[in-house]
This record gives C-alpha cells, sequence and structure tokens, in this order.
C-alpha cells in the first residue's frame, strides 16, 4: 500500500490516481443520463451525488499533494471543469427539460438559459474571490434543478427561479463555497450536511418531502443560496 504522506514524495503513477478520480465523473454522469432518460429522476441524482462527493475530495488531494506542478503533462483544472459542467449544469438543465417540470416551449428556452449562461460562467476567470466564494451565481444547477423538483409549487415559480438565477450569474454578488468560505463556516458545513441528508431521504422516498422536511430543507436551501449575499451586504453596512 503507497504511504501517502505530507513531505513524501509519492510516485507518478499513484498522483494520476486523482486525475483517475476526478474523471470518474465522466462514467457517473454518462450513468445519471441514462437513468433521467428513463424518467427515473431519482436515480439520476442520486448519481449526481455521487459525482458531487467526488468532486469534494478530488480537490483537496490534488492541491495535497502539488498534483499540478509534479504532474504538468495534465491540466486538473481543465478535467474538473469538464466534468462539472456535465454534473452541474447540463444534466441538471436536461433534467429541466425533459421532465414534466415545464411545458414546452419554456422547457427548452430554461435549459437553453441553464445551458449557455453555465458554459459563459465556466470560461469566467474571475468566479473565484479572496474569501473563496463565487463571485455570481456558481452554476451550481444540480442543488437548484433538484430543490425545484422536490418543492417548486408552480411552473411559474420554476421559471422564475430559473431566470433569476441565470441573472444572478453575472451579477456582483457572493455565493457561498461551504468549506472554502470561513466566515460563520460553523454554521454553514452544517447547514450543507443537513441540505445533503434531506435530499438523500428525498431520493430514497420518490422525490419528495413532506411536512417539517420540506420546510427544513426549504430554509437550509434558502440560508445556502443567501448566506455570501448577507455577509456582503453587512460588509457595506459596516
Amino acid at each position: 500500500m503507497t504511504d501517502f504522506t505530507p513531505g513524501k514524495e509519492a510516485p507518478e503513477p499513484a498522483l494520476f490516481l486523482i486525475h483517475v478520480l476526478t474523471a470518474s465523473g465522466a462514467p457517473i454522469a454518462l450513468i445519471a443520463l441514462l437513468a433521467g432518460a428513463q424518467g427515473n429522476w431519482a436515480e439520476m441524482f442520486a448519481w449526481l451525488g455521487l459525482a458531487f462527493f467526488v468532486d469534494g475530495i478530488d480537490g483537496p488531494l490534488a492541491r495535497r499533494f502539488n498534483v499540478a506542478e509534479r504532474l504538468p503533462r495534465w491540466s486538473g483544472a481543465s478535467l474538473d471543469f469538464v466534468i462539472d459542467y456535465a454534473t452541474y449544469v447540463f444534466l441538471p438543465a436536461f433534467a429541466l427539460s425533459w421532465s414534466l417540470m415545464l411545458s414546452q416551449p419554456w422547457n427548452w428556452i430554461c435549459g437553453g438559459l441553464v445551458v449557455f449562461t453555465g458554459a459563459l460562467y465556466f470560461a469566467d476567470n474571475g468566479m473565484k474571490t479572496p474569501d473563496g466564494s463565487f463571485k455570481g451565481f456558481p452554476a451550481g444547477w444540480n442543488m437548484v434543478v433538484f430543490g425545484l423538483m422536490i418543492l417548486s409549487p408552480s411552473q411559474a415559480f420554476t421559471i422564475a427561479v430559473v431566470i433569476l438565477c441565470c441573472a444572478l450569474t453575472f451579477a456582483p454578488i457572493r455565493f457561498v463555497h461551504p468549506v472554502r468560505v470561513q466566515r460563520w463556516r460553523i454554521v454553514t458545513l452544517p447547514v450543507t450536511l443537513l441540505w445533503m441528508g434531506l435530499a438523500a431521504f428525498a431520493i430514497v422516498d420518490g422525490m419528495t418531502l413532506n411536512g417539517i422536511t420540506a420546510i427544513l430543507f426549504t430554509v437550509a436551501s434558502i440560508y445556502l443560496f443567501s448566506v455570501s449575499a448577507i455577509q456582503q451586504l453587512l460588509d457595506r453596512v459596516d
């Protein structure tokens, strides 16, 4: 077993396994697409949840072992962007367009707006702020579309949320990264874990939440969506 310890040079094949981990998001995305094509949205979002987990661990591993400098031939950032666009933008847009959430032509309009604005956002070199937040809505459509599928009371509400998020993609408003942003992290991390736990419960229960679970999920979603904007506003007031 390879001993990965800080300060010890890991052999190149072992380091390349981190890129393999990132690239595993591609077949995961394909399986998710196949599930969605059959209308099995719970299974699709379960696979996207696995992709979300992989995305959460490959970056810290790459930074810990300085993979960018030690394997300069391979661009982990480019690989990550390809996988993230598929799982954070394209597949959620597919769910938005292919499910019965929206009637025609709104399904194509909203889906098109999602993939268009998401593509532009992934090309933005200024998407990160010094405190680790995202500048503009960070194309987290996997969470938004999932939440709309679980909670949206009407087609009009879904359309309004999609258009709002697309507009906020280009706005100078911060959005939280639940791990990298230190401010209020003692609250943000538990809220993120609560959101993920409720999302898993909804998937197991056939994409439904009711009663107190729906209320908690809504509150957690609103917090994660707005916490960095609130901090930004407080900084301006001070």
